[in-house]
């Protein structure tokens, strides 16, 4: 079920107006304290505030229903478009659970006001409800009142569902699982609960993100906040895109040593087999949507500052309409078809899912969940919730970490928990102080 609720209590038209300003600098330093929305990479992209629109969903049919209400919610619009690029015009983010029947639910939020960025053109957007176009708004006026970013404080950590041995023995049932013919791989999280001494501010973390993993999508919705290295899926004027992360191995802080590691990640037979079972559930969750599709042939090492990833670009040209839906699919329809992929979830799918249930001790919430924004004609862009963090909506100290990692036959647990920190890094040190 989903629930349309406009913030003034009253369904009216949504009233739309895109225009290019001057550059205003970085995007995340645009930001206010109250609920601020990102999606931000090498500096281009959009970040939003304010709240025009809410549609909480859940259930089996979660992204079908924001997708219905998006659909409602633009069907009377007024739109007055000046600019015409992906991310002008009404624009809605979302963040999604991993399990369609987690108590944290997902969430479709249009902001009040959209700034973006691409290339060497920027632009601000803002949306009301109303039955007019009225005047030309104003990228001073949206930012006035922004409060300083604070800093956390000092930072501790206490476990969460499981401890590093409780989580190792969760690794070794899993890898029996396989060795049994139960599954051929499964990707197990765990979480660490941080508590911060002053209630945090996410544009903390988002400003240390974005300067130190500016090659990753930053972002931040209702609360769910991380860096992701991971682009779900990305749906531009019929072209569709979707990097596909597996196999890992830690960063020494050496280049000579991390080439080596490079070269050995790039031909390691448990790694391989790992990122292979991620890139076909991408291609064959795609391929019904596609005229064609391109899966490279081997993939290439993504270096970030902390770790090493096998890394594949798959791409596909959308059919003119998907059988049975009568239109191109939106970049949200394209999302829920393909998640959970094998990166964040395993191999058979069900088996995997109920593996994870079983084993983690966990409500995952929206960590490992699509993530990301929707325009007016469906293109968008969705990451996967990863190197990502929770912010309690009940209380501002206190902050859930998530790491994950793939499963399968070779898999050791005592690397597996070294991973599962090492992928912790990119959260720890945004909360950190200094």
């Amino acid at each position: 079920m989903s629930t349309l609720t406009y913030a003034d209590g009253v369904p009216q038209p949504l009233v739309v107006r895109t225009m290019a300003v001057a550059d205003p600098g970085a995007l995340l330093d645009l930001l206010p304290l109250d609920a601020p929305l990102a999606w931000v990479r090498r500096g281009d992209g959009l970040v939003g505030w304010g709240e025009v629109l809410r549609v909480p969903v859940s259930g089996t049919d979660q992204f079908a229903a924001a997708q219905r209400a998006w659909h409602d919610a633009l069907a009377h619009a007024v739109v007055r478009d000046e600019v015409q690029l992906p991310g002008t015009g009404p624009v809605a983010f979302a963040s999604f659970a991993f399990d369609e029947d987690s108590p944290a639910g997902s969430v479709l939020v249009v902001p009040r006001v959209v700034v973006g960025r691409r290339g060497s053109r920027t632009w601000l957007t803002t949306i009301d409800t109303g039955a007019t176009i009225g005047a030309a708004p104003s990228l001073a006026a949206a930012v006035r009142g922004r409060t300083p970013v604070t800093a956390p404080g000092t930072v501790t950590y206490a476990r969460g569902a499981l401890d590093a041995a409780g989580w190792r023995d969760a690794v070794t049932r899993a890898v029996a699982a396989i060795r049994a013919g139960e599954l051929d791989k499964v990707v197990l999280a765990r979480d660490v609960v941080a508590r911060t001494a002053r209630p945090l501010d996410p544009r903390w973390v988002l400003g240390r993100l974005g300067a130190d993993y500016p090659s990753c999508w930053t972002f931040c919705v209702d609360g769910m906040v991380g860096a992701t290295p991971e682009l779900l899926v990305r749906s531009e004027k019929g072209l569709v895109t979707s990097r596909v992360l597996a196999g890992t191995i830690r960063r020494t802080g050496d280049d000579d040593a991390d080439l080596a590691r490079a070269a050995i990640l790039a031909h390691s037979s448990k790694d391989l087999e790992e990122h292979e079972y991620a890139v076909c559930s991408v291609a064959d969750a795609l391929a019904p949507f596609c005229s064609s599709t391109n899966v490279p042939d081997v993939p290439f090492v993504l270096h970030l500052p902390n770790v090493l990833h096998l890394a594949s670009d798959v791409t596909g040209v959308l059919a003119a309409a998907h059988p049975g839906h009568g239109a191109t699919p939106s970049s949200l329809a394209l999302a829920a078809a393909l998640h959970p992929t094998a990166a964040v979830c395993g191999t058979p799918t069900r088996a995997a899912r109920a593996l994870i249930a079983q084993t983690e001790g966990m409500d995952r919430a929206r960590y490992a969940g699509p993530v990301g924004w929707l325009g007016a004609d469906g293109d968008g862009e969705w990451g996967i919730a990863l190197r990502s963090a929770e912010i309690d909506p009940h209380d501002a100290h206190r902050v859930r970490l998530f790491a994950g990692c793939g499963i399968v036959a070779a898999s050791d647990p005592a690397a597996e928990l070294a991973e599962s920190e090492a992928k912790l890094v990119p959260m720890r040190h945004a909360l950190a102080a200094d």
